[in-house]
């Protein structure tokens, strides 16, 4: 076996190291010092280490809970993403307990200083910073093909007995109810709402790592003279064009419908080249996600 066959062998796994060490960075300075909670396993985990007068470890609390979860939900991931899946549940959970005191170091020597503990620190500002981490980490691990147990089976699980609930529902009233849990328990209902925060960022860090940051534009461009405006967006930004068919449902004629995807940049150009050609023409515009092919990414 080549060194290149080696390394896409076992990449998924770097990246669910990766992944964990930057999750935990999260957890361990940002979230479980200042009490967030944001939803999950993880959350649980934050609230019984505070309840059991920090005797119970973050990483080894949320093992215990996501084991059982890991066993009665194999099922429903596959054998495929099973192995990656329990790698990066026991790694999660360890590495969190293990650089715990790196973690406590940074607190006190970086934000916890002597003008800051005179004043209320920005937890808004943790719990924002703690939510980038978190969902840079989590999307890692997610993009290798593997998660790391926790509320998203137990949301699958859910699903098969209440079908009338979306794995995205459950998942949604699971974390707001352990933010809940988290709030009456610390008394807080200012916390709940830092935890939001952080759930919220998490989330959206996730999506645009595992769907791609929106860095194109796709247009669709109804005018009545596309044998014009395609061939000048064709030469003047180098970017394909495809006629689609399409009618008026309105005046009952036939037209071809262009679209077209380019960069960002190439946009104001692009919206100028119809203008110029065709003031009546109709442009539909919106964001994309990723584009593969040609002249983007393989």
């Amino acid at each position: 076996m080549s060194i290149r066959d080696s390394f896409e062998k076992w990449k998924d796994y770097l990246w669910i190291i990766i992944g964990a060490f930057v999750a935990a960075a999260g957890i361990n300075i940002f979230i479980v010092p200042y009490k967030i909670a944001p939803g999950g396993v993880s959350g649980i985990a934050t609230v019984l280490y505070y309840l059991s007068g920090e005797r119970f470890p973050v990483g080894a609390t949320m093992l215990v809970f996501n084991i059982p979860l890991f066993i009665l939900g194999i099922r429903f991931i596959g054998k495929k993403f099973a192995l990656k899946t329990l790698f990066g549940t026991i790694f999660l959970s360890i590495i969190i307990d293990v650089t715990k005191p790196i973690g406590t170091y940074f607190v006190d020597t970086f934000l916890l200083t002597p003008e800051i503990r005179d004043h209320s620190p920005d937890i808004l500002l943790y719990s924002m910073f703690g939510g980038l981490l978190l969902g840079i980490g989590l999307g890692l691990v997610f993009r290798s093909g593997a998660t790391t147990g926790g509320t998203d089976l137990a949301a699958r699980m859910v699903n098969q007995f209440t079908p009338a609930l979306t794995i995205g529902q459950t998942l949604l009233f699971i974390d707001f109810s352990v933010i809940l849990f988290a709030a009456v328990t610390f008394q807080s209902f200012q916390l709940a709402l830092y935890a939001i925060v952080t759930l919220y960022i998490s989330t959206k860090i996730i999506d645009a790592i595992l769907e791609g940051v929106s860095f194109a534009k796709a247009l669709f461009i109804i005018s009545d003279m596309p044998e014009i405006i395609a061939p000048r967006i064709m030469k003047e930004l180098d970017r394909g064009v495809t006629a689609l068919k399409g009618t008026g449902m309105y005046t009952r004629n036939d037209k071809q419908v262009l679209l077209c995807v380019v960069h960002r940049g190439q946009l104001m150009t692009l919206k100028r080249i119809v203008n110029d050609t065709d003031e009546k023409a109709f442009i539909i515009l919106t964001d994309i996600r990723e584009v593969l092919g040609e002249g983007f990414k393989k």
